[in-house]
């Protein structure tokens, strides 16, 4: 039996919040929050839009989840995202509780992996590379054209 609930399909999903975000200038970021194969949450980076440095897609996200189900935990979802998450956001994803993260391209600069699994909570599961190419693509390109622009 086929299922079109898969990682690949959410993850599509999470790269059509991050091309929202490429849209707006923004660092293409999204996030997607599943709950029993429900997107109860979607959200891309809004930092520059907002005027805050705390606007990841991770963080409106995960407000945005948690308002949905009326709690501030989120035991037996599933965080879909772009890209790996930063410090910050992991700590956030901890505090949550969050069952699941899934990111498809790796932060060699920023992302919490850097320091460790350990900052997410000891019941959140892990995996990562879904979509990767893409994922990863799509920051390349952004960084690039901004490099340019400043040389321009």
């Amino acid at each position: 039996m086929l299922t079109l609930f898969t990682d690949d399909y959410f993850m599509k999903q999470a790269i059509r919040e991050a091309e929202k975000a490429l849209e707006l200038g923004e660092v293409p970021v999204g996030a997607i929050i599943v709950c029993q194969n429900q997107i109860i949450a979607k959200a891309h980076n809004q930092s520059q839009a907002l005027h805050d440095v705390t606007a990841h897609a991770e963080m409106i996200a995960i407000t945005s989840a948690c308002s949905y189900l009326g709690g501030k935990y989120l035991i037996d979802c599933t965080m879909y995202v772009t890209l790996e998450p930063c410090v910050m956001c992991a700590g956030a994803l901890f505090w949550s509780q969050i069952s699941r993260v899934v990111y498809g391209a790796s932060d060699e600069k920023r992302g919490f992996m850097r320091y460790g699994k350990e900052l997410l909570h000891p019941t959140t599961r892990l995996e990562y590379g879904i979509c990767h190419d893409t994922c990863s693509q799509m920051m390349t390109s952004f960084f690039s054209s901004k490099r340019k622009e400043k040389r321009d």
